[in-house]
């Protein structure tokens, strides 16, 4: 049988304790150890976001960031699109991509969506119908682009 994972999405003061603790402990592991990138992961944002958790077994290993227009570009937007190192085989980003589409159109209205992607994952993100709409730009020391989704 296949593995099933259980999606949420919480507003950041519905999250529990342990779910906070999982989440940061999560963006810790890949952001800052897998990608040895030094930087603010805890960036003051994450109040205003809603959180998309996935949950497999009890044990989050896939989540992302969504907000509403204006909070972090001019459209709404998803960020810190991640999947577990370990949970990576199960083609789980792309559950969690439709997820965070259907979340934002669901809780915020908005069809437009802006993201800044690493540029590795640029095919990724264009199986999801974003488009390349700038060049290659640094960001800590990372290659990204910003694309855009407008249904």
């Amino acid at each position: 049988m296949a593995e099933s994972i259980q999606w949420k999405i919480k507003r950041f003061n519905e999250l529990s304790l342990r779910e906070l603790y999982s989440l940061l402990q999560l963006r810790s592991l890949v952001f800052v150890v897998e990608q040895n990138c030094v930087y603010q992961d805890i960036d003051g944002k994450d109040e205003k976001a809603l959180h998309l958790l996935g949950e497999l077994e009890g044990k989050i290993v896939a989540y992302a960031r969504l907000f509403k227009a204006g909070d972090y570009f001019d459209n709404a937007s998803i960020g810190r699109v991640i999947v577990h190192p370990e949970a990576r085989d199960k083609k789980f980003g792309h559950e969690m991509m439709q997820q965070a589409i259907e979340g934002i159109e669901t809780y915020f209205k908005e069809t437009k969506i802006t993201i800044s992607a690493q540029l590795y994952l640029k095919k990724f993100y264009e199986s999801h119908d974003f488009v390349q709409t700038s060049e290659m730009y640094l960001e800590d020391d990372i290659p990204h682009i910003e694309m855009k989704r407008e249904h």
